[in-house]
């Protein structure tokens, strides 16, 4: 079988070619991408391929844009940092997905769902773009439920800073320095997909108006500084930097 790879990372992309060929030592890499342009200026030549294992975020935007400007037929096994909600999402649109790192044995899992797609010849990209189409747009409620002593009030999410997670109870600062209780938790909060907040990590989901700026980490990690004191130390794993910095980029 002959592979395309759309990865910008180079030990990624390296990575990934050598995992595939250890499950499946038959499978050829025909070509490796690292860009929109590039995949899209690549598949316009109609080379022969068999499946794609393609990146989310790439530098110049999202993979996504590629299969709607080239129309391809061979299956696709998306390669994602996003958090376990969204993949949910792929795998209801028969759509298989590795979630970095990977390891040869999601790698193996992922060949195998295609295998069997393949042999159903049922390709469902155009249900997963719609799908991500839908997502993009504002659905979340401009407020949220805190809890205050006995009372619950509404705060407004553009008077968030970050929410944290401290002991299995979630907190939120404001912009002007006030505490509160979230009723929700932090799985719930990042399910609602405010285009405003990042998850940054399993234990902060912060605000891109209250990011200061961002410096690099060690093992090409992120550190986050904020706008308001801020005592935690909030770290973007190396997995996820790429699909921050196109996320922060947008503001």
């Amino acid at each position: 079988m002959r592979i395309l790879i759309i990865e910008d990372e180079k030990l990624t992309a390296n990575d990934l070619v050598f995992s595939i060929q250890e499950v499946r030592p038959n499978f050829t890499v025909i070509k490796t991408l690292t860009s929109v342009k590039s995949a899209i200026a690549f598949l316009k030549t109609k080379p022969i391929f068999d499946l794609i294992f393609s990146d989310i975020q790439l530098t110049d935007g999202l993979s996504f844009e590629i299969f709607k400007t080239v129309k391809t037929d061979a299956p696709i096994i998306f390669c994602t940092a996003y958090d376990e909600y969204a993949l949910n999402a792929f795998n209801v649109n028969g759509i298989a997905y590795l979630l970095k790192p990977f390891t040869t044995e999601t790698i193996e899992k992922a060949i195998g769902k295609f295998e069997s797609l393949t042999q159903q010849k049922d390709n469902k990209l155009t249900k997963l773009l719609q799908y991500m189409e839908q997502s993009n747009q504002p659905k979340v409620s401009p407020t949220i439920l805190v809890y205050q002593g006995e009372k619950i009030i509404p705060v407004n999410f553009e008077n968030i800073a970050i929410f944290s997670l401290e002991n299995g109870i979630v907190k939120l600062s404001t912009f002007d320095h006030q505490i509160f209780i979230a009723t929700e938790t932090l799985e719930e909060l990042d399910k609602m997909q405010h285009p405003d907040f990042f998850r940054a990590n399993r234990q902060f989901l912060v605000s891109r108006n209250a990011i200061k700026n961002a410096a690099k980490y060690f093992n090409r990690r992120l550190v986050l500084h904020l706008l308001i004191p801020f005592n935690e130390k909030i770290i973007i794993s190396k997995e996820k930097a790429t699909l921050f910095l196109g996320w922060l980029a947008k503001s």
